[in-house]
Order: C-alpha cells, then sequence, then structure tokens
C-alpha cells in the first residue's frame, strides 16, 4: 500500500517536472518575437530596421537600444525597411537603347525609363522591355492614332481605299468591303446577277490559278534544295566555310570610302550571300535560346567564361530580382561588347555565336550548341 502511495506521488511530480521542462524550451522562443518593423540580431535582440532611402550602419546591442542607419550614397538607393548594410545601386537610362530619363534616382526610389520620342515599349517579361521604332503609316494610309511612348502608331486606309492583307488597295469591284463606292445601272434587273456570277468565275480561276503557282513553286524549291545538298555533300566542307567566313569577315569591315543606305524593310534588299551564312543573328533571339537550353546552375559560369566581369554579374543580379533577368542582363553584356556597341542594332556578329559554341563545348555542354548550330547554319 505504501509503496502505491509512493508510485502515485512519483508520477505527479514526473508531469510537472515534464511541464516545467517544456516552458523552458519554449519561452524563450516565445519571447524572441518582436514587433513589426523590428528583427532579432544575433544575440536575439529585437533592433529596429532602417527607413527607405538609409542603410544599417551597426545594429543595437542592448534592450532598448537603436540601430544607427546612414542616408545611402550618391547614385543608390533603398525603396523598403531594411536592415542591409548596402544600398542598391541605381538604374542607368541607356542612350543606346533609345531609353530617356522620365524620373531620376532618389535615395527611396531607381530610376525610372521611359523610351525616347520615337519609339514605343514592348514588353518582353517583368521589368525587361525593347524600345522599338514607332511604324510610319505607309502609301494610301493616314493616322488614326499617332505613336506614344507605350502604344504604337495606328493606321487606317485613306478614302476610296481599304485594307487587304496589310496593303491598302484601291476601291475597282464592288466587292462587300467597298460596295459602297460602286453604282450599278438601274435600267438592266439583271445586271447584280450578271456581275455576281463575273466575280465569282473570277474569284475561282485566281484560286486556281494560285494553287497551281503554289504547286509548281513547292516542287521547284524541293528540287533545287534537294540538288544543293547533294552538291555540297560532294564538294569538301573545308572549302565551303573556308568561303563562307571570307564573305563574313568581308561584310563586317566597315568602310570609309562608301556610304551605304539601310533599308526601311529586310524585304526590300535581296541577299548575296551563300545559303551557309545567316542572314542577321537577333541577340535577344540568341539568348533566350541559351536561357532555355542551359541549366540556370551554369549560366553564371558561361559567361565567366565569355568574359563577363563579376562586377557586371553583381551588378545584373542587383538590377533584376529574377534569376532569369539577371541571366538576360548578363549574357547581353557580352553580346553588346562584342558586337560593338549593340551589333548593328541588336545583330550579333557571326564570331561570337562561334565562340558561345565552343565554350558550350567545353562546359560539356554539346547539346545546347549542336541546336544553336542548327538553327543558324553553324557546323
Amino acid at each position: 500500500m505504501e509503496g502505491g502511495v509512493h508510485r502515485g506521488s512519483w508520477n505527479k511530480k514526473g508531469h510537472v517536472g515534464t511541464i516545467l521542462l517544456l516552458m523552458c524550451v519554449f519561452i524563450p522562443s516565445l519571447t524572441s518575437l518582436c514587433p513589426d518593423g523590428d528583427y532579432p540580431n544575433d544575440k536575439g535582440i529585437c533592433c529596429n530596421k532602417c527607413p527607405p532611402g538609409f542603410r544599417l550602419t551597426e545594429q543595437c546591442h542592448t534592450v532598448g537600444q537603436r540601430s544607427n542607419c546612414s542616408r545611402c550614397p550618391d547614385r543608390q538607393f533603398m525603396d523598403q525597411i531594411n536592415f542591409f548594410p548596402n544600398c542598391r545601386r541605381c538604374k542607368s537610362c541607356k542612350e543606346i537603347y533609345n531609353e530617356v530619363v522620365e524620373s531620376p534616382c532618389q535615395k527611396e526610389k531607381n530610376t525610372i525609363c521611359r523610351c525616347a520620342d520615337g519609339y514605343y515599349k514592348v514588353s518582353i517579361f517583368s521589368e525587361k522591355y525593347d524600345c522599338r521604332k514607332c511604324t510610319q503609316c505607309g502609301s494610301n494610309e493616314k493616322q488614326k492614332q499617332a505613336c506614344t511612348p507605350v502604344n504604337n502608331t495606328v493606321c487606317e486606309c485613306t478614302e476610296n481605299f481599304y485594307r487587304v492583307n496589310k496593303v491598302c488597295v484601291p476601291c475597282n469591284n464592288c466587292t462587300t468591303e467597298c460596295k459602297h463606292h460602286c453604282s450599278l445601272p438601274t435600267e438592266d434587273p439583271y445586271y447584280p446577277y450578271v456581275h455576281k456570277g463575273l466575280i465569282a468565275g473570277v474569284a475561282a480561276a485566281v484560286l486556281v490559278l494560285l494553287v497551281l503557282v503554289f504547286f509548281i513553286t513547292y516542287t521547284a524549291t524541293k528540287w533545287s534544295t534537294k540538288k544543293k545538298l547533294l552538291k555540297s555533300s560532294s564538294q569538301p566542307s573545308d572549302a565551303s566555310l573556308d568561303t563562307c567566313q571570307q564573305i563574313l569577315m568581308q561584310s563586317e569591315e566597315p568602310s570609309n570610302n562608301t556610304v551605304r543606305a539601310v533599308p526601311t524593310s529586310e524585304q526590300d534588299q535581296p541577299s548575296n550571300l551563300p545559303d551557309c551564312v545567316p542572314l542577321e543573328i537577333k541577340i535577344p533571339d540568341v539568348i533566350y535560346m541559351v536561357l532555355d537550353l542551359v541549366p540556370v546552375l551554369q549560366v553564371k559560369q558561361l559567361v565567366r567564361y565569355l568574359g563577363v566581369k563579376d562586377t557586371e554579374i553583381e551588378q545584373a543580379e542587383l538590377d533584376h530580382r529574377s534569376t532569369r533577368e539577371a541571366h538576360y542582363q548578363m549574357l547581353r553584356v557580352w553580346a553588346e561588347r562584342g558586337s560593338r556597341g549593340g551589333g548593328r542594332g541588336g545583330m550579333l556578329h557571326w564570331h561570337l555565336l562561334q565562340e558561345l559554341m565552343d565554350e558550350l563545348k567545353k562546359m560539356h555542354l554539346g547539346r545546347a550548341a549542336e541546336e544553336l548550330g542548327t538553327k543558324y547554319g553553324i557546323q
């Protein structure tokens, strides 16, 4: 009996001890909670955060003591309450991308850029965008809405013209689009039916002719391509490569004696280059393809191999919170530097693409190099 009483008393004491032990474990964690606007330092003391426009110089050391904050230096900002030792670097609007400053950088907010006059913004992803030249209304067109920094020009056809396949053509036939310009003779009651039948017959003949032209063109193109492939396979590959390289090197050499006009459309100028030379290599297209092919953890290694400095890598990470946007900026730094200020309006030089493929192969990313070579015709 005495043993039972002793055992029951011991169990009660054991429960009390367990409760006390749990209180000792959880009470410090509860007391370490800090109010809004404060943070716990490495000693568990609640310190105040710095307001926007300031950075942390020295954190508090005792309860009730305040942290030391200082203003961000020139050309740096901080747009949120923080306990960071460094402010963020202000963004620079780049004239090469047709950007101008809309709002200068301040201690509490970053620089805001906009497209220059005559250009409008086209979003790529998140905060990334391109400034493209505003469209000029063509012949037989008039301006319906002027170009703005965020919207392109809107054009419409002039009077007695209507749009067919993006081109304004005169209203010569009594079609649905321009029948209000036509006047039918009233003396012949059968004229509308004869006229409709004539239009239907002409339309059918044109359709048959288009199908026939398409079939002939497709057959001829297929035969010509097959003939070229057979011919190229019978010739030494080194000779073809040397020819392509000579043509590309000549096209990249600047000329001091000749002024060359740039056509308004790439389709207006026929190409005299062989099939092995790509007509254009747009920097954004190459960068997007690299970001899709190269693993995220290997992008920074790749840009270092391509000659991008660590300071430029850190700047890209500070300017862009998204990892993909930061990687895009790192690759763009490499492309701009090697292409002499943007590669003639955003075009990448062919030897830089070859350099990129070589570095990918060294990093054992041969599949990515192979896809780039296939897309741009470089083996």
